[in-house]
């Protein structure tokens, strides 16, 4: 019998069977020639699946905080003008991370469920030169979802580089890098790619690269500094042994065969699966009464959920009840409404009954607690939208 819990939090999430058998390789030298090969092989993989044939990839061990980290201290100095454009949790992340690199940072802070509309993003970026925004595309503490695109073109016309948290969207919502002109899009590998925590992950375009190189100051940070990673990057994508840091070399492995996976599937049809599960998931939740946090349906993640409880429903018992039913549920992130929703990540390798395991889990909670509701109505709506 099957005796472990089926994770569906927004990260860390379930991952394929061959992943987790790459994890469990022998370890090898990370300058050994099977090594350099996956690591080499992963960069290459990473523009596939980023969509960004030109840019720079970094695969280095770490959080998505790290990639967050290292995208903006290499490319502003003291005394930049930086945008924040926030829709939760990771945006306020991101003012704090600019702040210890001594950047003036602006903050547009949509309210709860919402987006911040283009047209004071426009006002702002209009009003000084600003060296760039930081856009969350979906931030994991309210499930809503930002259109990168529409900030990229505003971005480009005042000439500020722009900065995509693709930590909880990457390999799981429309993101072609290069076409939208975004300058670095960064994740975590244990989100939409498919892989257990531990790396940072992100794509540099050329533009940004060439801001990096013609700095007037050192990078104020050692270990997530381009100048001692970029070697290594170039290094291993032409089959050569270098040295920093240690990498991970599992978890690299591992990275490979995710990226293989998805590239396999190809990742336009991977995002089209993500949508098409994700707007099931929201109908079947709205059948039986409960609420989105996002405001609208155009703006709610595919990668993830963030839910109310319903009136009257104890949110604890509720998340008890549902992991004793053998799935995992996330609890509230935004300090506002923390205690008032739940989250559901549905992204990376799941699959259709996955997603019915985990609303049976959520029926079978409510319905502990009296709420009331017809059994099932979630689940046949799930597969009539399919």
């Amino acid at each position: 019998m099957k005796n472990r819990k089926l994770l569906m939090i927004p990260g860390p999430i379930e991952v394929d069977p061959s992943v987790l058998r790459a994890m469990g390789e022998v370890t090898t030298s990370h300058v050994a020639p099977n090594f350099i090969e996956s690591f080499g092989n992963s960069i290459e993989l990473m523009r596939k699946i980023w969509l960004a044939p030109n840019g720079q990839p970094f695969i280095v061990a770490g959080s998505g905080t790290l990639a967050m980290d290292m995208a903006v201290s290499n490319l502003l100095e003291p005394g930049d003008n930086a945008l924040v454009i926030s829709t939760g949790y990771f945006g306020e992340r991101y003012k704090n991370i600019l702040a210890t690199y001594g950047a003036n940072v602006t903050v547009l802070q949509a309210e709860i469920g919402e987006i911040v509309s283009l047209n004071k993003i426009e006002e702002e970026l209009s009003s000084k030169n600003y060296k760039l925004v930081t856009i969350t595309h979906v931030d994991t503490s309210t499930g809503v979802l930002t259109d990168p695109k529409s900030v990229a073109d505003i971005a480009k016309k005042y000439n500020t580089l722009t900065v995509l948290d693709g930590v909880c969207a990457t390999a799981g919502e429309r993101t072609p890098q290069e076409t939208w002109g975004i300058d670095v899009v960064l994740t975590g590998s244990q989100k939409a790619i498919g892989v257990p925590p531990g790396l940072a992950l992100l794509v540099v375009s050329e533009k940004a690269m060439t801001v990096w190189k013609n700095r007037k100051t050192p990078v104020q940070n050692y270990y997530g500094s381009f100048t001692n990673w970029l070697p290594i990057m170039e290094a291993y994508e032409e089959r050569r042994p270098s040295y920093f840091g240690t990498p991970p070399v599992n978890l690299i492995r591992a990275l490979e065969v995710s990226l293989n996976l998805i590239n396999t599937e190809g990742i336009e049809h991977r995002v089209e699966s993500h949508l098409i599960y994700a707007k099931a998931f929201r109908k079947a939740i709205q059948k039986i009464g409960l609420q989105l946090v996002p405001k609208r349906e155009e703006i709610a993640a595919n990668t993830m959920s963030a839910i109310f409880y319903p009136e009257g429903i104890d949110g604890n018992q509720f998340r008890k009840d549902i992991s004793e039913y053998g799935v995992i549920l996330a609890g509230g992130l935004h300090s506002e409404i923390k205690t008032q929703y739940f989250r559901v990540g549905h992204m990376g390798a799941i699959n259709k009954s996955d997603i019915v395991a985990t609303l049976s889990a959520i029926e079978f909670a409510l319905a502990k607690q009296n709420y009331s509701f017809t059994l099932g109505e979630s689940i046949g709506t799930f597969l009539e939208n399919l």
